[in-house]
């Protein structure tokens, strides 16, 4: 399966600048930050009993390279095709790539990062962006927002409430209607993620230290870091590739 194909399975869209959450306008800082932002929430680090986070991990990856290299990137812009034999290499190790990237990310940084993004104007932003590309469907909604476990439920959809009232965003029946049993076995599945997790983490022998998963779930307190600084600081890090091969054309 294609890249595009892959995106449109796991993403809902084929189009890459969407899955990366950008502007097709996007500068290559606002590309890398989208890429980090939407890695975090699928890292192997925090799910590594979930086939399905490691593989979106690796076609996130995929979708960067393709748009972080300029050649690549003007043609998939003018003709919608990206170029398969490079950007699907599977012998590439899309773990070490992402930390050639990001190499001064440390587990005190995600979770820095999550401190300073709830609650803040650019985690709103981001809700209500995923509230209208999702039609109100709040499982995906809860599946795609970034720092966000079930119990952060309550407190996402008083945002989105917030922004319906103030007429930011149009009022989806899936939302405003949605149905007691439809929010029961969305909690349900949350519990039983939580159970696996736990069991996993017992069965690893994994500390609260060790475990970035539950480090997050614990809400440890640590020294606040601007993520801005850091992404700045990535800048010099960023580096290209062109090369040809066969393509396959957007969907």
């Amino acid at each position: 399966m294609g890249l595009l194909q892959l995106c449109a399975e796991l993403f809902h869209t084929s189009d890459l600048y969407k899955v990366l959450c950008v502007a097709k306008e996007a500068s290559d800082a606002e590309l890398r930050r989208g890429y980090y932002k939407l890695s975090l929430q699928v890292h192997p680090d925090r799910a590594p009993d979930d086939q399905q986070a490691i593989i979106k991990f690796q076609v996130l990856g995929k979708v960067y390279a393709v748009l972080s290299d300029k050649d690549q990137r003007a043609v998939y812009d003018e003709q919608g095709v990206v170029d398969e034999e490079d950007s699907l290499n599977q012998d590439r190790n899309w773990e070490e790539h992402w930390r050639r990237l990001f190499p001064k990310i440390t587990l005190q940084d995600i979770i820095d990062f999550e401190k300073q993004y709830k609650d803040s104007e650019e985690e709103k932003q981001d809700l209500k962006r995923l509230y209208l590309q999702h039609e109100g469907d709040m499982d995906r909604i809860m599946e795609s927002a970034l720092c966000s476990s079930h119990d952060d439920e309550p407190r996402v959809r008083d945002v989105l409430k917030q922004a319906i009232d103030a007429k930011d965003v149009p009022a989806y029946k899936v939302f405003t209607h949605e149905s007691a049993k439809k929010k029961a076995r969305r909690r349900r599945k949350a519990e039983n993620e939580q159970q696996e997790a736990e069991e996993l983490q017992r069965e690893m022998g994994l500390n609260t230290e060790d475990s970035l998963v539950a480090m997050i779930q614990q809400r440890q307190k640590s020294k606040e870091k601007d993520f801005n600084s850091l992404i700045s600081d990535l800048e010099a890090k960023y580096c290209k590739k062109s090369s040809k091969g066969k393509r396959s054309k957007k969907n």
